[in-house]
């Protein structure tokens, strides 16, 4: 049976904390257990921050920000962050990230993000998969690293993995049988995506304060994948 259970007493996290040492006691690996953390605690101890008040945006970013009424010191963090601006219409501006996760405002954040006024944003980790590995070794437990996500044809946000280590991201069942035995053609199962998605149920997404769970009861049958293999790639683009 799959149960989620979240991990509280964390506290606010700091730039320099070890994260492995705050949730070694909070954590027992086990042969089905995965650790989900938020991408936010992970860029917090990371100190991903950016003070906007350093930031002098160039001008293509002032354009930018002007049709998307954005701040344009942020446009201008959003574009070194990232490879492609996908869409920009006021309130609106999708970029393909450096890592090649498509969303919104290249992951930057100002919310929860403690003290430090408006004038202070939260970036991604510069490697999602390489701070999971960090927490896997030094834990000795699966760990996804989840971040919220909007969907383009859906209202409302859920988490998906923008880092994984321990555990098969991507779960390839093409050649597989169905009940019927008829042979699977195209389905591969996004197992890093559905577990902080249900991760996320414990964590929530506002002032909680929830920002890792424990999601026991799980199992695999495949060999273990980064997130990134979660990204597809720009000649399989089907939208462009």
């Amino acid at each position: 049976m799959i149960r989620i259970e979240p991990v509280t007493g964390l506290g606010e996290i700091a730039p320099g904390d070890d994260l492995a040492d705050l949730l070694r006691p909070r954590v027992a690996p086990a042969a089905d257990t995965v650790l989900v953390v938020t991408q936010k605690i992970v860029s917090k101890a990371e100190d991903r921050y950016v003070d906007l008040h350093t930031v002098r945006p160039g001008a293509t970013a002032i354009d930018l920000a002007e049709r998307t009424r954005k701040d344009p010191r942020l446009v201008e963090l959003v574009l070194a962050e990232s490879s492609a601006v996908v869409r920009a219409a006021p309130n609106v501006l999708i970029t393909r990230h450096r890592t090649g996760h498509v969303m919104a405002n290249a992951g930057i954040d100002q919310s929860n993000i403690g003290a430090g006024g408006n004038d202070r944003v939260l970036l991604l980790p510069l490697d999602a998969d390489t701070s999971a590995a960090a927490l896997h070794d030094a834990l000795g437990i699966p760990v996804v690293i989840a971040d919220s996500f909007g969907r383009p044809w859906r209202y409302g946000t859920v988490n998906v993995a923008i880092g994984a280590a321990g555990l098969p991201s991507l779960v390839d069942q093409r050649g597989d049988e169905d009940r019927d035995g008829r042979t699977l053609q195209v389905t591969q199962v996004a197992l890093a995506d559905m577990i902080a998605s249900a991760a996320g149920l414990a964590m929530g997404e506002a002032s909680e304060g929830i920002p890792a769970a424990i999601v026991h009861g799980l199992a695999w049958h495949a060999v273990p994948r980064a997130a990134s293999a979660l990204v597809r790639p720009l000649e399989e683009d089907l939208f462009r």
